[in-house]
């Protein structure tokens, strides 16, 4: 299973991985970008991404550097062959406009980011 993470906090991309590790799954390669520019890069495979993987999952913190993750979000929504990459929302944000807007642009699912590492992990 290839993931793309798309986080900007240094702490939370540590905490993913360890996560990521304790789950068991064993066949999984993480692919990390922190910003939305190069989230777009990766997933259209441009720009010094051009041998990147196709991710099988997308894990999309929503405020992140240079393109926001709304806008990611909608412009990997809008195009016919990325569309169907399953989408994940993990945000700090509990806000009600912030899940609905996800959603709207298609998310296949919003979870709110935990602060308890037992926490983080159980939810990764």
């Amino acid at each position: 299973m290839n993931i793309l993470l798309v986080e900007d906090n240094p702490g939370d991309i540590l905490l993913a991985k360890e996560a990521l590790k304790e789950t068991g799954i064993l066949d999984y390669s993480l692919h990390v970008v922190s910003d939305g520019e190069d989230a777009l890069r990766f997933l259209f495979r441009q720009d010094g991404y051009q041998e990147a993987v196709r991710p099988d999952l997308v894990l999309l913190d929503l405020n992140i550097p240079k393109i926001n993750g709304r806008n990611v979000l909608k412009q990997v929504k809008e195009n016919s062959s990325l569309r169907t990459i399953p989408i994940i929302v993990f945000s700090t944000s509990e806000a009600q406009h912030d899940i609905n807007s996800s959603y709207a642009l298609h998310a296949n699912c919003y979870v709110t980011k935990p602060v308890d590492y037992d926490e983080f992990v159980r939810v990764i």
